[in-house]
């Protein structure tokens, strides 16, 4: 039983973090377009940031429920480990600008490595998909 309650506030919790990021996205599209811009991804800015919405938030909602969290915890991975690189790219930056995006950069690593184990081990515990296995529908 504490297991299904730790593995369902952790799914819960990083679920929420990706979809807070998603509303973060969509409050303020206009400066997350220039920032894209200042990466130098200058291809489609608003189709990319529409689709990475649309990725965090499927994705977020998969992990949170648990219905096929693996497949919405490896939808997340490829999003922000890919982010992570293009953002985080700390052999890139000065050296005054370095610790701190090693710090974040190890953050986002680290939240990649949890999303990773859920995919790995999937949801055993509470989940819409375990809840709509179980029941049993009248014929």
């Amino acid at each position: 039983m504490f297991k299904k309650i730790v593995e369902l506030l952790g799914r819960i919790i990083l679920g929420l973090f990706f979809f807070f990021e998603a509303v973060d996205t969509i409050v303020y599209f206009g400066q997350t377009r220039e920032t894209l811009e200042s990466y130098g991804i200058t291809f489609m800015p608003n189709v990319l940031i529409v689709l990475s919405i649309i990725v965090l938030l499927i994705g977020a909602s998969m992990v949170i429920i648990g219905y096929y969290a693996s497949v919405g915890a490896a939808m997340l991975f490829v999003y922000w480990f890919l982010f992570t690189l293009i953002v985080y790219s700390f052999w890139n930056d000065p050296v005054e600008d370095k610790n701190l995006t090693i710090t974040y950069f190890s953050r986002n690593m680290a939240l990649c490595g949890g999303l990773l184990i859920l995919v790995a081990n999937g949801v055993s515990g509470w989940s819409v998909k375990r809840i709509l296995h179980v029941m049993r529908l009248p014929k």
